[in-house]
């Protein structure tokens, strides 16, 4: 989480002082009160919240892809159908390094890939790692 500091100022004027007015009511008579409150807010957050928060999208939303896939193996999903051959097209690349790690049980149309799930656990485990690398880079120095 990023650091965020809020600051808040709040600044009271009050004025005493007689009525120059020629009708004065009841609650105000012999006095003229002015109140002023001014207040300002300011948050500073860390510079680098869009990257970390742009890091953890793409880790996200190809984790998300990876566990489509997973489970259009292993529900069978039909390579006739354009979105599971697309989904099978644009996630390949992410499983290949992880190919053969694990056997791949088939029965039936159902297939049963781990490389998938060691794909979803590993790229989240290296955004992770980028994340907690900015932030150690970024931390405040000690004074």
């Amino acid at each position: 989480m990023a650091a965020v500091i809020e600051q808040e100022v709040v600044q009271h004027e009050t004025t005493a002082g007689k009525t120059t007015a020629p009708v004065a009511t009841e609650a105000s008579a012999g006095t003229d009160r002015v109140s002023r409150t001014s207040v300002t807010s300011v948050r500073t957050g860390d510079s680098f919240d869009r990257l970390i928060q742009g890091i953890w999208l793409v880790t996200g939303v190809v984790d998300v892809m990876l566990g489509i896939r997973f489970l259009l193996k292993l529900l069978g999903g039909s390579s006739q159908a354009s979105f599971v051959t697309f989904m099978y097209d644009i996630t390949q690349p992410l499983v290949a390094p992880f190919h053969g790690i694990f056997n791949t049980t088939v029965q039936g149309r159902s297939i049963l890939e781990p490389e998938s799930l060691v794909a979803i656990v590993i790229y989240s485990l290296i955004g992770w790692g980028i994340v907690s690398m900015i932030r150690l880079m970024n931390r405040p120095n000690p004074a």
